[in-house]
């Protein structure tokens, strides 16, 4: 994760919502360990943002009484957490070994191309942000594309534009 030198200026973000606060606090209640709620609390304050801005980090440790530290650690831990800006719809190809096997490094060519940006790279209009994962735990359908929260199984480089256009 990258973090700006100390008393460097970062954009103004507007806080972690109360509305967010609440649901965090709903979800920590069903737990006896409020750590067992981080999980559950960064995807809260990620579908507010879009992505865990500092702002986020700071409001899930502030509501569940953690470390900011400990807070970001498990958010750069996993892969699904977003800690720069994303586009509009994600795009996870699974490149573990039996998607390597059944062909996804095909699908990864095609959406280099069609997209215009590597992995880890957002379209110019914002559109797109693909990467790649190291398992996304659907090896009887490889290869496998994850895209916001949609799982496509046995992805071949020729649906990719048809897949594509399902997400404007």
């Amino acid at each position: 994760m990258s973090v700006p030198p100390a008393g460097a200026a970062r954009a103004a973000r507007p806080p972690l919502s109360e509305a967010a606060r609440q649901e965090i606090r709903r979800l920590a209640a069903r737990y006896e360990h409020r750590q067992s709620a981080l999980l559950p609390a960064l995807f809260v304050a990620q579908a507010e943002y879009g992505w865990l801005p500092p702002e986020a980090l700071e409001g899930v440790a502030e509501t569940l009484d953690l470390p900011v530290a400990e807070v970001a650690s498990v958010a750069s831990f996993y892969h699904l957490f977003y800690l720069t800006p994303v586009g509009r719809h994600v795009v996870q190809v699974c490149t573990n070994v039996s998607c390597m096997l059944a062909g996804c490094g095909a699908v990864v060519a095609r959406l280099r191309e069609r997209l215009g940006v590597g992995p880890g790279g957002t379209t110019p209009d914002g559109r797109f942000t693909w990467r790649t994962a190291e398992c996304l735990a659907a090896c009887d359908e490889a290869p496998v594309v994850l895209v916001d929260e949609d799982r496509w199984p046995r992805v071949r480089p020729d649906a990719v534009d048809e897949l594509l256009a399902r997400y404007p």
